[in-house]
C-alpha cells in the first residue's frame, strides 16, 4: 500500500475497526461451512448404512441453522463490504488524485455502453459497479467495471435451455476528447469478428455505411481494425502520434482493447478478469500491500490521458 497511506494513523484506526468485523465474519462464514458439511456426511453415512430417511430428517437440523446463522452474517457482511469501499478505497484515491470521486453503486449506464459503439452485441443482462471519476488537468475522464452478457436459448426434449455469454468483463474508460465529431470512428481487436461472427443475428449496431479505414501504420492494421463513415475524419483523429499511443497503450494491457470516439468523448475497453475495490473475507486487511492492485488499476487509468495527450486542446468543441 502507499506508505503516506500506511502512516496515516486515522486510516489505520479504520482498518483496525473493520479487521475486527471481517475476522466476526470469516469466523461465521467456516463455523456454517462446517455444519452443512456435517450435513452432508449425515446424509451420506444414512445412504451407506440403509437410514437414508432418518438421515435426512436430522441433517435438517445442522442445515437450518447453518442457514440461519449464514444469512445473518450475510447481512453483516455486506455492511463490511460498503464500508470497505466507503472508508477505505474512497479516502485512498484521494491520495492518488484529489479530484476523484468514488461511487460504487453507480457505473457507466447501459445505455451509454451502448452508445460507445465498441461492440456490436446487445446486452440482455448488464452490471456495473464502482464509478471513479476525476480530472487530469484540463481533461475529465470516469471509468467503471461492466459485466455484459447476452443469452441464448435452445429448444431440448427436457424443454427450454438458457445460456448466458460474455460480451465484455472488465473496465470502460471515457474521456473528454475535446472535439465533436461528426460521426462515429470505432477501433476494434483484428479478432473482434471471429468471437461475435455466429451472433450476428442479434447484432445492435449494424456496420452500415461504416467502412473499413485503412491506415499507413501496419502495426496498427496488423492489430485493429477500424471503422468510420468519414474516412477523413478518421485519419484526423488517428493521427501517426496517436496510433503510436494507441498502441504503446495496449502493450500494458493483458488483452486487445476497443476505443471509439463518439460525439465528444473516447471509450476504451479494457478486459479483466479481475474484481477490484473489494473487501477481503478470509485474508487480513492489516497487510502493507492491500491496496496495491486497487491503487495500480486506477493510476493506469488516469495515466492514460498522458498516454493518450488529452490534455493537448489542439481541436475546440464545434
Amino acid at each position: 500500500m502507499d506508505s503516506e497511506i500506511t502512516n496515516d494513523v486515522a486510516f489505520q484506526e479504520v482498518l483496525n475497526t473493520l479487521e475486527v468485523d471481517r475476522q466476526k465474519i470469516a469466523s461465521t462464514y467456516t463455523i456454517c461451512y462446517v455444519i452443512f458439511g456435517i450435513a452432508v456426511l449425515v446424509i451420506v453415512g444414512g445412504l451407506l448404512i440403509g437410514l437414508a430417511t432418518m438421515a435426512v430428517l436430522l441433517s435438517l437440523i445442522p442445515i437450518i441453522v447453518g442457514a440461519v446463522m449464514y444469512f445473518q452474517i450475510d447481512g453483516d457482511a455486506k455492511k463490511y463490504k460498503a464500508a470497505f469501499k466507503n472508508n477505505v478505497v474512497a479516502p485512498a484515491l484521494k491520495k492518488v488524485n484529489e479530484s476523484l470521486s468514488f461511487v460504487p453503486q453507480s457505473g457507466l449506464p447501459e445505455g451509454e455502453f451502448i452508445s460507445s459503439e465498441l461492440f456490436t452485441t446487445e446486452p440482455d443482462r448488464y452490471k456495473t459497479q464502482d464509478l471513479i471519476s476525476g480530472i487530469v488537468d484540463k481533461t475529465s475522464f470516469s471509468f467503471a467495471e461492466v459485466h455484459a452478457e447476452y443469452k441464448t436459448e435452445t429448444q431440448t426434449k427436457n424443454g427450454t435451455r438458457t445460456e448466458w455469454h460474455t460480451i465484455f468483463k472488465g473496465i470502460i474508460f471515457v474521456a473528454d476528447f475535446n472535439k465533436n465529431f461528426e460521426v462515429s470512428t470505432v477501433v476494434r481487436p483484428k479478432d473482434f469478428g471471429n468471437a461475435v461472427g455466429a451472433w450476428f443475428s442479434k447484432n445492435l449496431f449494424s456496420f452500415g455505411n461504416n467502412e473499413i479505414v485503412q491506415l499507413e501504420n501496419t502495426a496498427f492494421d496488423d492489430k485493429f481494425v477500424t471503422y468510420s463513415r468519414n474516412q477523413i475524419e478518421a485519419r484526423y483523429i488517428l493521427t501517426p502520434a496517436m496510433m503510436e499511443r494507441i498502441l504503446n497503450l495496449n502493450s500494458k494491457s493483458d488483452e486487445t482493447i476497443s476505443l471509439s470516439f463518439i460525439s465528444s468523448k473516447m471509450y476504451a475497453a479494457f478486459p479483466l478478469d479481475t474484481n477490484y475495490f473489494e473487501a477481503p473475507i478470509h485474508s487480513s486487511l492489516l497487510v502493507p500491500d492491500l491496496l496495491t492492485a486497487d491503487l495500480s488499476i486506477v493510476q493506469f487509468m488516469q495515466d492514460i490521458v498522458h498516454e493518450m495527450d488529452l490534455n493537448t486542446r489542439i481541436w475546440g468543441k464545434g
